[in-house]
């Protein structure tokens, strides 16, 4: 069996069916080249309110600008309401997005308490009016990524998906945990597949992805792409890792020194995009999971987070890698 090969959404074929999965505050412009360069077949961008957008939120649009590096790109809103989601889909297909994914499935409070998120999923009708919405709005690709369930119990996601095909989706996403569950514990295959044999259209499977037995999982549990988040987080070149392994390549991960370098890279260009103080700022935020398999891991992180210029930073990196 093929594992990796082209994922064709609509009348859009990405070269990979390995996804990118959008992550608030991490999958940013630098973040999402460094992807597509370790094998990404499509990335995601970070989450962007759809309301924010309606009222020029100049945080907001600064978000949905694209690096011409960056194709194919998935570009993420939310929202509660089906005009301004509309809305939104046009400014982001104005700016270059080569699909539209519209979040059904977050579990964070401040996004729920805007009617959006994974409290959607309460409410079929309202994801079935958000995505038509979107779907006659642009004339690219909308998807749409929600979760199994809102509890361990009821399994919404084969519903979901009949829903979001029915209104004009070309794939969805499955986040194969309940939104209880947060990033916690073991996909649920058993509904992954479920949903798979629910619709038609190409389901990608998420949540828990870390290597390629993970991804085989899912694949065989029916699903047309894998989106993987966190397990790229500090590894960008996990989808050529796993790409090789499953196609039957020799697979030689990362060495330290390679990370290390990544990571100085990603500061750098985070630098170059938001300045000095919120490029070092926003770079912090993943040290852990870069630095994490080094020898005095804990001294490592603690030596870059305290860091507070390009100059510190680089000073660092240069002894880190001397002694590797």
């Amino acid at each position: 069996m093929t594992y990796i090969k082209p994922l064709k959404i609509a009348g859009f074929i990405c070269p990979s069916n390995l996804v990118l999965a959008p992550m608030a505050g991490i999958t940013d412009s630098p973040f999402r080249i460094l992807c597509l360069r370790g094998g990404a077949g499509l990335v995601c961008a970070e989450m962007v309110s759809a309301n924010a957008l309606k009222f020029q939120s100049q945080k907001s649009l600064k978000m949905l600008k694209i690096n011409p590096k960056e194709h194919p790109l998935s570009m993420q809103i939310f929202g509660g309401d089906a005009d301004t989601i509309a809305a939104a889909a046009k400014l982001a297909e104005r700016q270059g997005a080569d699909i539209i994914d519209i979040n059904a499935g977050c579990p964070v409070k401040k996004v729920n308490k805007a009617g959006a998120g994974c409290v959607l999923m309460k409410d079929p009708q309202k994801i079935a009016q958000i995505v038509r919405a979107a779907v006659e709005a642009v004339k690219i690709p909308v998807t749409l990524k929600t979760r199994v369930s809102l509890n361990k119990s009821d399994i919404l996601s084969p519903l979901l998906a009949k829903i979001a095909q029915d209104n004009g989706a070309a794939a969805i996403t499955i986040h194969a945990r309940a939104a209880v569950d947060v990033h916690a514990g073991p996909p649920n295959l058993a509904a992954l597949e479920a949903t798979c044999k629910a619709v038609t259209i190409p389901v990608i499977g998420n949540g828990g992805v870390q290597n390629a037995a993970d991804a085989k999982a899912m694949f065989d549990a029916g699903c047309a792409g894998i989106m993987i988040g966190r397990g790229a987080v500090g590894n960008p070149f996990i989808f050529r890792d796993i790409s090789g392994t499953l196609n039957g390549a020799q697979s030689t991960p990362l060495t330290l020194a390679e990370r290390l370098k990544l990571f100085k890279e990603l500061v750098e260009e985070n630098i170059k995009l938001y300045g000095e103080y919120t490029g070092i700022g926003r770079s912090k935020k993943t040290v852990g999971y870069w630095v994490r398999d080094f020898n005095g891991s804990a001294s490592v992180r603690a030596q870059l987070v305290h860091a507070n210029t390009l100059a510190e930073m680089q000073k660092i990196f240069a002894g880190l890698l001397n002694n590797l």
